[in-house]
């Protein structure tokens, strides 16, 4: 359940960015996986996927960083890189 949240407020600021951007359709999600985060590329992966499903970003490549600093004081995090749009 918790990754859910976490994709409902990473598919929240997609939506805005295509929003603000008038965009068609996003099509490049790139995001940093922190090393606390405790998801791994794959996992995230698989709820990116049904989180987009039927918006905007479901065909969205998605880029994933794994991130190795454990001091990195956003080592918990899941970050928001950037958005690509489609005009």
């Amino acid at each position: 359940m918790h990754e859910q949240s976490l994709m409902v407020d990473l598919m929240r600021k997609i939506n805005a960015v295509g929003e603000e951007q008038q965009a068609n359709k996003i099509t490049r999600v790139k995001v940093r996986l922190g090393a606390l985060s405790h998801i791994s590329a794959d996992h995230f992966r698989e709820h990116f996927v049904l989180a987009a499903r039927g918006g905007c970003a479901e065909k969205a490549q998605l880029d994933i960083e794994i991130l190795t600093d454990l001091d990195d004081p956003y080592a918990q995090d899941i970050m928001l890189d950037s958005v690509e749009v489609e005009e």
